[in-house]
This record gives structure tokens, C-alpha cells and sequence, in this order.
């Protein structure tokens, strides 16, 4: 076997320098994709901790009136048309976050994702208005 430092050798300095500089070169390249893999693992984490942090819990208690949202619901016909349908009354809950509900006007019940549930509000009562004549009078 020969050695480097013999002029003959195969393995001279001109050809151990640029195996040399791949060799480096790669294994910064692999730190540089392993620092960029773990700042993307972070940034990650933190991006569920603030998406998570902004979601409101709903508490819905057995015999609350809630609306259903319409899942089957197409945008082009009728985009007017309101997303919930209801009012149900919540009557069972499941373990696994399940929902039990009643409708109001059929009596079926519908085992739902309590995602799909928003609570229910009555809208303004019009005992109280006030009916005003804005027409001018006739003399």
C-alpha cells in the first residue's frame, strides 16, 4: 500500500480536497434541513396552541333548545337560505361527544356531532311595538 506522502500515490492532496468539500458541504446541508425540520416542528406546535386557544366551547345542557347546522346545503341554489335548521331540544349526550336531539316539529331524533349545534335564540318579542301612522293628515 502506498502512502499520501509518497509523489506516486494515488491519493494525492488535488484529489482528497474536493471529496473533502463534499463531504462537508453535505453535512452542512443536513444541519441546515434538520434546523429547518425542527423550526417548522415548532412553529407548528404553536400555530394549534393559538388555533386552539380561539375556540369557543359550547356547554349545552339536556333540554336546551338548539339549531342544527344544514350540512347537505348547495351554495348556487337558494344562497339565501339560512344554514341551521331547527329548533331541536338536546336530549341525550354520548361519551364520545355525540349529541341526542329532538325536533320540535317531528318528534325524530338525529344523533349528531355537537359541532354541528349552535344554541338557540328566540328573536324579539313584537307584543310590545308601536304602531305609528306616518301618513299626513287630511284636512
Amino acid at each position: 500500500m502506498k502512502y499520501p506522502d509518497e509523489p506516486d500515490s494515488l491519493c494525492t492532496v488535488s484529489i482528497i480536497e474536493p471529496i473533502v468539500q463534499e463531504v462537508f458541504e453535505l453535512d452542512c446541508q443536513n444541519k441546515l434541513e434538520e434546523d429547518f425540520l425542527d423550526n417548522l416542528e415548532i412553529e407548528d406546535k404553536e400555530t394549534k396552541v393559538f388555533h386552539y386557544a380561539r375556540i369557543s366551547k359550547k356547554n349545552f345542557t339536556v333540554g336546551q333548545k338548539v339549531l342544527l347546522q344544514h350540512s347537505k346545503l348547495k351554495f348556487f341554489p337558494g344562497k339565501l337560505r339560512s344554514r341551521w335548521l331547527g329548533p331541536h331540544v338536546i336530549t341525550k349526550f354520548f361519551a364520545n361527544g355525540a349529541v341526542e336531539i329532538q325536533s320540535l316539529k317531528t318528534n325524530n331524533t338525529f344523533k349528531v356531532n355537537d359541532h354541528q349545534l349552535k344554541e338557540y335564540r328566540k328573536g324579539f318579542q313584537t307584543e310590545h311595538v308601536e304602531i305609528m301612522d306616518l301618513r299626513d293628515p287630511i284636512l
